[in-house]
Protein backbone atom coordinates (compact mmCIF):
# COMPACT_ATOMS: atom_id res chain seq x y z
CA UNK A 1 0.00 0.00 0.00
CA UNK A 2 1.58 3.27 -1.10
CA UNK A 3 1.42 6.44 1.00
CA UNK A 4 -1.67 8.54 0.14
CA UNK A 5 -0.14 11.99 0.67
CA UNK A 6 0.56 13.47 -2.77
CA UNK A 7 3.90 14.90 -1.64
CA UNK A 8 4.91 11.51 -0.29
CA UNK A 9 3.73 9.88 -3.50
CA UNK A 10 5.96 12.21 -5.53
CA UNK A 11 8.89 11.35 -3.28
CA UNK A 12 8.32 7.61 -3.70
CA UNK A 13 7.96 8.11 -7.45
CA UNK A 14 11.35 9.84 -7.56
CA UNK A 15 12.88 6.96 -5.60
CA UNK A 16 11.37 4.48 -8.01
CA UNK A 17 12.89 6.31 -10.95
CA UNK A 18 16.37 6.10 -9.40
CA UNK A 19 16.24 2.46 -8.28
CA UNK A 20 15.41 -0.98 -9.63
CA UNK A 21 11.92 -2.25 -8.74
CA UNK A 22 13.28 -4.83 -6.28
CA UNK A 23 15.08 -2.09 -4.34
CA UNK A 24 11.97 -0.24 -3.19
CA UNK A 25 8.89 -1.34 -1.27
CA UNK A 26 5.89 0.51 0.10
CA UNK A 27 4.12 -2.71 1.11
CA UNK A 28 2.51 -2.32 4.53
CA UNK A 29 3.91 -5.59 5.85
CA UNK A 30 7.44 -4.76 4.73
CA UNK A 31 7.26 -1.28 6.20
CA UNK A 32 6.04 -2.68 9.52
CA UNK A 33 8.80 -5.30 9.59
CA UNK A 34 11.50 -2.69 9.06
CA UNK A 35 10.00 -0.05 11.34
CA UNK A 36 11.89 -1.08 14.48
CA UNK A 37 15.04 -2.81 15.66
CA UNK A 38 15.18 -4.94 18.83
CA UNK A 39 15.14 -1.95 21.18
CA UNK A 40 12.21 -0.68 23.27
CA UNK A 41 9.68 1.23 21.19
CA UNK A 42 8.96 4.64 22.70
CA UNK A 43 7.58 6.37 19.60
CA UNK A 44 6.32 3.94 16.95
CA UNK A 45 6.01 5.11 13.34
CA UNK A 46 5.92 3.20 10.06
CA UNK A 47 8.30 4.47 7.37
CA UNK A 48 7.00 5.81 4.07
CA UNK A 49 9.05 3.18 2.24
CA UNK A 50 11.90 0.71 2.60
CA UNK A 51 14.85 1.01 0.23
CA UNK A 52 17.64 -1.57 -0.27
CA UNK A 53 20.85 -0.02 -1.52
CA UNK A 54 23.13 -2.14 -3.68
CA UNK A 55 25.95 0.33 -4.16
CA UNK A 56 27.44 3.57 -2.90
CA UNK A 57 25.80 5.33 -5.84
CA UNK A 58 22.41 4.03 -4.66
CA UNK A 59 22.98 5.46 -1.19
CA UNK A 60 23.99 8.82 -2.65
CA UNK A 61 20.94 8.91 -4.90
CA UNK A 62 18.54 8.04 -2.08
CA UNK A 63 20.05 10.61 0.28
CA UNK A 64 19.88 13.35 -2.37
CA UNK A 65 16.26 12.59 -3.22
CA UNK A 66 15.33 12.46 0.47
CA UNK A 67 17.10 15.75 1.13
CA UNK A 68 15.28 17.40 -1.77
CA UNK A 69 11.92 16.31 -0.31
CA UNK A 70 12.89 16.89 3.33
CA UNK A 71 12.37 13.23 4.20
CA UNK A 72 14.39 11.72 7.08
CA UNK A 73 16.62 8.75 6.28
CA UNK A 74 17.23 5.98 8.82
CA UNK A 75 20.09 3.70 7.82
CA UNK A 76 19.73 0.10 8.94
CA UNK A 77 21.84 -3.05 8.94
CA UNK A 78 20.48 -6.28 10.39
CA UNK A 79 18.24 -4.56 12.94
CA UNK A 80 19.91 -6.25 15.93
CA UNK A 81 20.37 -3.02 17.91
CA UNK A 82 18.69 -2.84 21.31
CA UNK A 83 18.46 0.92 21.92
CA UNK A 84 16.06 1.94 19.16
CA UNK A 85 18.77 3.52 17.03
CA UNK A 86 17.21 2.14 13.82
CA UNK A 87 13.57 2.84 14.68
CA UNK A 88 11.61 4.63 11.98
CA UNK A 89 10.45 8.15 12.80
CA UNK A 90 7.41 9.96 11.46
CA UNK A 91 7.60 10.56 7.70
CA UNK A 92 10.93 8.75 7.29
CA UNK A 93 12.29 6.04 5.04
CA UNK A 94 14.39 3.05 6.02
CA UNK A 95 17.57 2.71 3.97
CA UNK A 96 18.70 -0.88 4.37
CA UNK A 97 22.37 -1.60 3.68
CA UNK A 98 22.06 -5.37 4.15
CA UNK A 99 22.56 -6.07 0.42
CA UNK A 100 25.88 -4.18 0.37
CA UNK A 101 27.59 -7.28 1.73
CA UNK A 102 30.85 -7.68 -0.21
CA UNK A 103 34.25 -8.18 1.33
CA UNK A 104 36.21 -5.87 -0.95
CA UNK A 105 39.74 -6.72 0.14
CA UNK A 106 41.70 -8.88 2.56
CA UNK A 107 45.36 -7.91 2.82
CA UNK A 108 47.03 -10.44 5.08
CA UNK A 109 50.42 -8.73 4.97
CA UNK A 110 49.01 -5.37 6.05
CA UNK A 111 46.55 -7.15 8.37
CA UNK A 112 43.55 -5.18 7.15
CA UNK A 113 40.27 -5.81 5.38
CA UNK A 114 37.90 -3.52 3.49
CA UNK A 115 34.20 -4.33 3.61
CA UNK A 116 30.82 -2.96 2.68
CA UNK A 117 28.53 -2.15 5.62
CA UNK A 118 26.23 -5.15 5.14
CA UNK A 119 28.96 -7.74 5.73
CA UNK A 120 28.01 -9.91 8.69
CA UNK A 121 30.58 -9.95 11.49
CA UNK A 122 30.87 -13.75 11.53
CA UNK A 123 31.27 -13.92 7.74
CA UNK A 124 34.23 -11.55 7.88
CA UNK A 125 35.81 -13.67 10.59
CA UNK A 126 35.32 -16.85 8.57
CA UNK A 127 36.96 -15.22 5.55
CA UNK A 128 40.02 -13.84 7.35
CA UNK A 129 40.53 -17.02 9.40
CA UNK A 130 41.90 -18.64 6.23
CA UNK A 131 44.80 -16.18 6.53
CA UNK A 132 45.38 -16.89 10.24
CA UNK A 133 43.66 -13.64 11.21
CA UNK A 134 40.51 -12.49 12.98
CA UNK A 135 38.35 -9.41 13.31
CA UNK A 136 38.41 -8.95 17.07
CA UNK A 137 35.14 -7.14 18.00
CA UNK A 138 32.51 -9.83 18.59
CA UNK A 139 29.12 -8.62 19.86
CA UNK A 140 26.77 -11.33 21.08
CA UNK A 141 24.86 -10.93 17.80
CA UNK A 142 28.01 -11.49 15.71
CA UNK A 143 26.38 -14.27 13.68
CA UNK A 144 23.76 -11.86 12.33
CA UNK A 145 24.86 -8.26 13.03
CA UNK A 146 26.60 -6.30 10.29
CA UNK A 147 29.91 -4.46 10.43
CA UNK A 148 28.11 -1.25 9.47
CA UNK A 149 25.74 -1.64 12.40
CA UNK A 150 28.68 -2.43 14.69
CA UNK A 151 30.33 0.80 13.55
CA UNK A 152 27.14 2.81 14.07
CA UNK A 153 26.92 1.85 17.75
CA UNK A 154 30.62 1.25 18.46
CA UNK A 155 29.63 -2.30 19.40
CA UNK A 156 31.59 -4.28 21.96
CA UNK A 157 31.43 -7.97 22.75
CA UNK A 158 33.08 -10.73 24.73
CA UNK A 159 36.64 -10.17 23.50
CA UNK A 160 36.62 -6.51 24.57
CA UNK A 161 38.61 -7.33 27.71
CA UNK A 162 41.74 -7.68 25.59
CA UNK A 163 41.01 -6.34 22.12
CA UNK A 164 38.74 -3.36 22.75
CA UNK A 165 35.58 -2.24 20.97
CA UNK A 166 34.75 -1.53 17.33
CA UNK A 167 36.39 1.92 17.35
CA UNK A 168 39.71 0.27 18.23
CA UNK A 169 39.53 -1.84 15.07
CA UNK A 170 38.37 0.77 12.52
CA UNK A 171 41.08 2.47 10.48
CA UNK A 172 39.10 4.24 7.75
CA UNK A 173 35.57 4.92 6.58
CA UNK A 174 33.74 5.87 3.41
CA UNK A 175 30.77 8.02 4.38
CA UNK A 176 27.87 9.55 2.47
CA UNK A 177 26.97 12.92 4.00
CA UNK A 178 23.53 14.48 4.28
CA UNK A 179 23.86 16.21 0.89
CA UNK A 180 24.89 13.00 -0.89
CA UNK A 181 28.59 13.82 -0.97
CA UNK A 182 30.98 10.88 -0.51
CA UNK A 183 34.01 11.39 1.73
CA UNK A 184 36.85 9.16 2.89
CA UNK A 185 38.32 9.41 6.38
CA UNK A 186 41.28 7.69 8.02
CA UNK A 187 44.02 5.55 6.51
CA UNK A 188 45.26 2.01 5.86
CA UNK A 189 48.05 2.34 8.41
CA UNK A 190 47.79 1.49 12.10
CA UNK A 191 49.12 4.94 12.97
CA UNK A 192 47.99 8.28 11.58
CA UNK A 193 47.39 11.66 13.18
CA UNK A 194 46.87 13.93 10.17
CA UNK A 195 44.03 16.32 10.97
CA UNK A 196 41.09 15.73 13.28
CA UNK A 197 40.09 12.11 13.85
CA UNK A 198 36.84 12.13 11.89
CA UNK A 199 36.86 8.34 11.66
CA UNK A 200 36.44 8.02 15.41
CA UNK A 201 33.76 10.69 15.36
CA UNK A 202 31.62 8.71 12.92
CA UNK A 203 32.08 5.46 14.87
CA UNK A 204 29.28 5.36 17.43
CA UNK A 205 27.37 8.30 15.90
CA UNK A 206 24.41 6.00 15.07
CA UNK A 207 23.92 7.29 11.54
CA UNK A 208 23.21 10.86 12.67
CA UNK A 209 26.23 12.47 10.98
CA UNK A 210 26.59 10.38 7.82
CA UNK A 211 25.90 6.95 6.36
CA UNK A 212 28.85 4.58 6.42
CA UNK A 213 29.22 2.78 3.07
CA UNK A 214 32.75 1.37 3.37
CA UNK A 215 34.91 0.27 6.30
CA UNK A 216 38.62 -0.51 6.57
CA UNK A 217 39.34 -2.59 9.66
CA UNK A 218 42.46 -3.77 11.41
CA UNK A 219 42.81 -7.52 11.86
CA UNK A 220 44.50 -9.45 14.66
CA UNK A 221 46.36 -12.75 14.74
CA UNK A 222 44.17 -15.81 15.18
CA UNK A 223 45.15 -17.33 18.56
CA UNK A 224 47.24 -20.49 18.43
CA UNK A 225 46.43 -21.58 21.98
CA UNK A 226 43.16 -20.91 23.83
CA UNK A 227 42.56 -21.89 27.46
CA UNK A 228 39.25 -21.42 29.26
CA UNK A 229 38.53 -21.35 32.98
CA UNK A 230 35.06 -21.71 34.48
CA UNK A 231 35.36 -20.41 38.03
CA UNK A 232 32.36 -20.77 40.33
CA UNK A 233 32.07 -18.60 43.44
CA UNK A 234 29.77 -18.62 46.48
CA UNK A 235 28.74 -14.97 45.83
CA UNK A 236 28.68 -12.65 42.86
CA UNK A 237 30.70 -10.12 44.88
CA UNK A 238 33.50 -12.68 45.24
CA UNK A 239 33.42 -13.27 41.49
CA UNK A 240 33.66 -9.50 40.90
CA UNK A 241 36.68 -9.31 43.20
CA UNK A 242 38.29 -11.90 40.96
CA UNK A 243 38.37 -9.36 38.14
CA UNK A 244 40.60 -7.02 40.12
CA UNK A 245 42.73 -9.92 41.36
CA UNK A 246 43.56 -10.92 37.79
CA UNK A 247 44.49 -7.35 36.97
CA UNK A 248 46.82 -7.12 39.94
CA UNK A 249 48.41 -10.41 38.87
CA UNK A 250 49.04 -8.84 35.44
CA UNK A 251 47.32 -11.53 33.41
CA UNK A 252 45.19 -10.46 30.45
CA UNK A 253 42.14 -12.56 29.57
CA UNK A 254 40.69 -12.10 26.11
CA UNK A 255 37.27 -12.93 27.59
CA UNK A 256 36.26 -12.23 31.19
CA UNK A 257 32.53 -12.62 31.78
CA UNK A 258 30.55 -12.62 35.01
CA UNK A 259 27.13 -14.17 35.64
CA UNK A 260 25.26 -14.14 38.93
CA UNK A 261 23.08 -16.90 40.40
CA UNK A 262 19.73 -15.79 38.93
CA UNK A 263 21.38 -15.50 35.50
CA UNK A 264 22.76 -19.04 35.77
CA UNK A 265 19.33 -20.30 36.76
CA UNK A 266 17.71 -18.54 33.82
CA UNK A 267 20.32 -19.94 31.41
CA UNK A 268 19.70 -23.44 32.78
CA UNK A 269 15.94 -22.99 32.32
CA UNK A 270 16.34 -21.83 28.72
CA UNK A 271 19.08 -24.23 27.62
CA UNK A 272 18.84 -27.32 29.83
CA UNK A 273 22.31 -26.67 31.27
CA UNK A 274 23.39 -27.29 34.87
CA UNK A 275 25.40 -24.17 35.68
CA UNK A 276 23.49 -23.20 38.83
CA UNK A 277 24.27 -26.56 40.41
CA UNK A 278 28.00 -25.79 40.17
CA UNK A 279 27.99 -22.48 42.07
CA UNK A 280 26.20 -19.23 42.90
CA UNK A 281 28.17 -17.08 40.46
CA UNK A 282 30.40 -17.77 37.46
CA UNK A 283 33.49 -15.98 36.26
CA UNK A 284 34.29 -17.22 32.76
CA UNK A 285 37.88 -16.42 31.79
CA UNK A 286 39.52 -17.23 28.48
CA UNK A 287 43.19 -16.70 27.65
CA UNK A 288 44.81 -16.77 24.23
CA UNK A 289 48.28 -16.32 22.83
CA UNK A 290 51.58 -18.06 23.45
CA UNK A 291 51.46 -17.40 27.20
CA UNK A 292 47.94 -18.79 27.69
CA UNK A 293 49.08 -21.81 29.72
CA UNK A 294 51.16 -19.66 32.06
CA UNK A 295 48.36 -17.14 32.49
CA UNK A 296 45.93 -19.93 33.37
CA UNK A 297 48.32 -21.15 36.05
CA UNK A 298 48.55 -17.68 37.60
CA UNK A 299 44.80 -17.06 37.32
CA UNK A 300 44.00 -20.40 38.93
CA UNK A 301 46.09 -19.55 41.98
CA UNK A 302 44.60 -16.08 42.33
CA UNK A 303 40.98 -17.12 41.93
CA UNK A 304 41.31 -20.15 44.18
CA UNK A 305 42.63 -17.87 46.91
CA UNK A 306 39.38 -15.87 46.65
CA UNK A 307 37.27 -18.98 47.20
CA UNK A 308 36.66 -19.84 43.58
CA UNK A 309 36.22 -23.40 42.36
CA UNK A 310 38.41 -23.42 39.24
CA UNK A 311 37.76 -25.76 36.35
CA UNK A 312 39.90 -25.72 33.21
CA UNK A 313 37.51 -26.67 30.47
CA UNK A 314 38.34 -28.78 27.44
CA UNK A 315 37.65 -27.24 24.06
CA UNK A 316 34.11 -28.59 23.55
CA UNK A 317 32.88 -27.61 27.01
CA UNK A 318 34.66 -24.27 26.80
CA UNK A 319 32.95 -23.50 23.50
CA UNK A 320 29.61 -24.51 25.03
CA UNK A 321 30.08 -22.17 28.00
CA UNK A 322 31.07 -19.24 25.80
CA UNK A 323 28.09 -19.97 23.55
CA UNK A 324 25.74 -20.04 26.54
CA UNK A 325 27.07 -16.67 27.60
CA UNK A 326 26.43 -15.28 24.12
CA UNK A 327 22.89 -16.68 24.20
CA UNK A 328 22.24 -14.78 27.41
CA UNK A 329 21.79 -11.66 25.25
CA UNK A 330 18.09 -12.40 24.90
CA UNK A 331 17.66 -12.33 28.68
CA UNK A 332 17.99 -8.53 28.81
CA UNK A 333 15.53 -7.78 25.98
CA UNK A 334 12.85 -5.45 27.28
CA UNK A 335 9.18 -6.35 27.68
CA UNK A 336 6.32 -5.17 29.88
CA UNK A 337 7.80 -6.96 32.90
CA UNK A 338 11.53 -7.07 32.05
CA UNK A 339 13.97 -4.20 31.62
CA UNK A 340 17.56 -4.87 30.60
CA UNK A 341 20.35 -2.35 30.92
CA UNK A 342 23.78 -1.60 29.45
CA UNK A 343 25.88 0.46 31.82
CA UNK A 344 29.58 0.57 32.55
CA UNK A 345 31.46 1.48 35.72
CA UNK A 346 35.17 1.63 36.53
CA UNK A 347 36.39 -1.88 37.28
CA UNK A 348 37.25 -0.83 40.82
CA UNK A 349 33.52 -0.19 41.37
CA UNK A 350 32.22 -3.53 40.09
CA UNK A 351 31.76 -5.06 43.56
CA UNK A 352 30.06 -1.91 44.88
CA UNK A 353 27.74 -1.65 41.90
CA UNK A 354 26.69 -5.29 41.98
CA UNK A 355 25.90 -4.99 45.70
CA UNK A 356 23.94 -1.80 45.04
CA UNK A 357 21.90 -3.53 42.33
CA UNK A 358 20.93 -6.34 44.69
CA UNK A 359 20.02 -3.87 47.45
CA UNK A 360 17.89 -1.64 45.24
CA UNK A 361 16.09 -4.63 43.69
CA UNK A 362 15.17 -5.91 47.15
CA UNK A 363 14.05 -2.43 48.28
CA UNK A 364 11.84 -1.93 45.23
CA UNK A 365 10.45 -5.47 45.37
CA UNK A 366 11.74 -6.54 41.94
CA UNK A 367 14.06 -9.28 40.75
CA UNK A 368 17.48 -8.69 39.21
CA UNK A 369 19.88 -10.75 37.11
CA UNK A 370 23.42 -9.51 36.53
CA UNK A 371 25.56 -10.40 33.54
CA UNK A 372 28.72 -8.45 32.80
CA UNK A 373 31.62 -8.06 30.44
CA UNK A 374 33.55 -7.89 33.68
CA UNK A 375 36.93 -7.33 32.05
CA UNK A 376 35.97 -3.79 31.07
CA UNK A 377 33.29 -3.03 33.66
CA UNK A 378 30.34 -3.23 31.24
CA UNK A 379 27.27 -4.67 32.98
CA UNK A 380 23.90 -5.84 31.69
CA UNK A 381 21.63 -5.94 34.76
CA UNK A 382 18.08 -7.06 34.06
CA UNK A 383 15.26 -6.07 36.40
CA UNK A 384 12.04 -8.06 36.27
CA UNK A 385 8.66 -8.49 37.96
CA UNK A 386 6.12 -11.29 37.84
CA UNK A 387 3.05 -9.15 37.13
CA UNK A 388 2.10 -6.45 34.62
CA UNK A 389 -0.01 -4.50 37.12
CA UNK A 390 0.70 -0.77 37.36
CA UNK A 391 2.30 -1.02 40.80
CA UNK A 392 4.82 -3.66 39.72
CA UNK A 393 5.72 -1.85 36.50
CA UNK A 394 6.21 1.41 38.42
CA UNK A 395 8.57 -0.37 40.84
CA UNK A 396 10.44 -1.81 37.87
CA UNK A 397 10.97 1.64 36.36
CA UNK A 398 12.06 3.13 39.68
CA UNK A 399 14.71 0.43 40.04
CA UNK A 400 15.85 1.06 36.47
CA UNK A 401 16.20 4.81 36.99
CA UNK A 402 18.06 4.30 40.25
CA UNK A 403 20.46 1.82 38.61
CA UNK A 404 21.37 4.45 36.00
CA UNK A 405 21.89 7.12 38.65
CA UNK A 406 24.05 4.78 40.73
CA UNK A 407 26.25 3.89 37.77
CA UNK A 408 26.85 7.60 37.13
CA UNK A 409 27.51 8.22 40.83
CA UNK A 410 30.27 5.59 40.71
CA UNK A 411 31.92 7.29 37.73
CA UNK A 412 30.23 5.20 35.04
CA UNK A 413 28.19 5.75 31.89
CA UNK A 414 24.59 5.17 30.79
CA UNK A 415 25.66 2.97 27.89
CA UNK A 416 28.74 0.83 27.45
CA UNK A 417 28.12 -0.65 24.00
CA UNK A 418 24.47 -0.51 22.90
CA UNK A 419 24.32 3.21 22.13
CA UNK A 420 21.90 5.94 23.15
CA UNK A 421 19.49 5.42 20.26
CA UNK A 422 15.97 6.59 20.98
CA UNK A 423 15.53 4.84 24.31
CA UNK A 424 18.33 6.39 26.38
CA UNK A 425 17.93 10.02 25.36
CA UNK A 426 16.10 10.71 28.63
CA UNK A 427 19.22 9.86 30.64
CA UNK A 428 21.85 11.56 28.47
CA UNK A 429 21.60 14.94 30.26
CA UNK A 430 22.35 13.14 33.53
CA UNK A 431 25.77 12.16 32.21
CA UNK A 432 26.73 15.12 30.02
CA UNK A 433 26.60 18.79 30.93
CA UNK A 434 24.58 21.18 28.79
CA UNK A 435 27.64 22.79 27.20
CA UNK A 436 28.77 19.35 25.99
CA UNK A 437 25.32 18.53 24.69
CA UNK A 438 25.19 21.87 22.87
CA UNK A 439 28.57 21.22 21.24
CA UNK A 440 27.21 17.91 19.93
CA UNK A 441 24.12 19.65 18.57
CA UNK A 442 26.37 22.09 16.73
CA UNK A 443 28.28 19.17 15.21
CA UNK A 444 24.98 17.68 14.09
CA UNK A 445 24.01 21.01 12.51
CA UNK A 446 27.35 21.14 10.68
CA UNK A 447 27.15 17.64 9.20
CA UNK A 448 23.38 17.52 8.76
CA UNK A 449 21.89 21.06 8.62
CA UNK A 450 18.38 19.89 7.69
CA UNK A 451 18.41 17.04 10.26
CA UNK A 452 17.45 14.37 7.73
CA UNK A 453 19.86 11.70 9.03
CA UNK A 454 18.29 9.57 11.79
CA UNK A 455 16.68 12.48 13.65
CA UNK A 456 15.73 12.08 17.29
CA UNK A 457 18.51 9.61 18.05
CA UNK A 458 21.86 9.62 19.88
CA UNK A 459 21.98 13.28 20.91
CA UNK A 460 19.70 15.26 23.17
CA UNK A 461 17.39 18.01 21.89
CA UNK A 462 17.62 21.44 23.53
CA UNK A 463 15.79 21.69 26.85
Amino acid sequence: MAPHNTTNAAFVQDLGAALAPEQLSVDAGVRAAYAVDQGPVTDYAEPLAVVWAGSVADVQAVVRIAAAHGVPVIARGAGTGVSGGAHATTGSIILSLERMDRILEINAEDEIARVEPGVVNADLNDAVAEHGLMYAPDPASYKTSTIGGNVATNAGGLRCAKYGVTRDAVLALDVVLADGQLIHTGHRTFKGVAGYDLTSLFVGSEGTLGIVVGITVRLKYLPMDIRTLAVFFPTVQAAARGVLALGKARVQPCILELMDGPSLQELDFRNGSDLASRGTALLLAQFDGLAAAQEVEIATAELTALGGSVNQEHSDEAARLVDLRRHSRGMDVDSEITVGEDVAVPRSQLVHYVSALEEMAARHGVGVRVIAHAGDGNLHPTFYVESQDARSVAALNRALDESIEKALELGGTITGEHGVGQYKLRWLPLEQREEVLELQRRLKDLFDPAHVLNPGKAISAPA
